[in-house]
């Protein structure tokens, strides 16, 4: 499916269940006409790694996953090479040298010194992949838990849509991938990052719009039902808590009391199913003395 203007993005994304405003429409057009990476800032549980998800359902791509931690470098996203099989390939060459008839020749090093930096020994990395399979989603996902120097490393690739590997040559990618990377804003990211990507901040939907989602996700969870339980998690968001539930809680919990048989939100089923959506103890003490409140609102 083609991405040819952002009404058309609204209505693709809306066929996976994913619902956009206009200005994320917008964005998205932007990015795949541009052929520029996409970077997306907001609370979690806002939608960012649900729209890269999305996309690749809608263009009928691969989605490939770089999730990005403390302490990741380039061989853990782009590639890095079999060690264990590598010498195990070069103990099977000394075998079989030292199992050759006299004057058959001698164990050639250089050459199997070059058999080692095979492509069956590459082990591709998400980048890699992403370069590789093109088209298709890269999912970049928390880049703001890497570190600075990951950043400029990444910074690089997104620019050329091309890796050097030393032993076999540049991988440039015939189409470039979709790339939608993802931060909660733990720490600012460099401004040459955000330079090369069109940026978009998801923040937790209205009422209405939430209502909305539940009932595209979850069609066969009642309109009632998903306003209560939209309302109530609406409320929670006011509430201060040490993590305020986002839509994939929303939808969560509305999962949940589906499955329970709920028809409507009462004091007792929401008090029992409270650990679908809120995830620390403090927070529920604080949450099952306000639902009264909540339910009657």
């Amino acid at each position: 499916m083609e991405l040819t203007s952002p009404d058309a993005v609204t209505a693709a994304l809306a066929s996976t269940g994913y619902l956009a405003d206009d200005d994320l429409a917008t964005v998205v057009f932007l990015s795949a006409s541009m052929q520029r990476p996409l970077l997306l800032e907001g609370e979690p549980g806002t939608g960012k790694t649900a729209l890269a998800e999305a996309l690749a359902e809608l263009t009928g791509t691969p989605l490939i996953r770089l999730q990005c931690y403390e302490g990741i470098d380039a061989s853990q996203a782009l590639y890095d090479w079999d060690f264990a099989r590598q010498i195990l390939h070069l103990r099977t060459l000394e075998a079989a040298a030292a199992s050759r008839a006299p004057g058959a020749g001698a164990f050639d090093a250089g050459e199997a010194e070059k058999s080692l930096f095979d492509e069956r020994f590459l082990l591709a990395r998400p980048v890699l992949q992403a370069l590789r399979q093109a088209p298709a989603v890269l999912l970049v996902d928390e880049i703001d838990r890497a570190d600075d120097e990951f950043e400029a490393f990444l910074l690089e690739v997104l620019s050329s849509w091309s890796v050097s590997i030393p032993e076999l040559g540049t991988v440039v990618a015939a189409t470039p991938p979709l790339v939608v990377l993802t931060s909660n804003r733990t720490r600012e990211l460099h401004d040459a990052l955000k330079r090369r990507c069109l940026y978009h901040w998801i923040d937790h939907p209205g009422l209405a719009r939430e209502v909305a989602i539940v009932r595209s996700r979850l069609p066969e969870v009642s309109e009632r039902l998903a306003e209560q339980v939209a309302t109530v998690v609406q409320g929670l968001r006011t509430e201060h808590l040490l993590k305020a539930p986002g839509v994939a809680e929303t939808l969560d919990w509305a999962r949940a009391l589906q499955r329970l048989g709920a028809e409507e939100l009462d004091l007792d089923t929401a008090s029992r199913t409270l650990g679908t959506v809120v995830k620390y103890r403090e927070d529920t003490d604080r949450v099952k003395q306000a639902l009264d409140r909540m339910l009657a609102g």
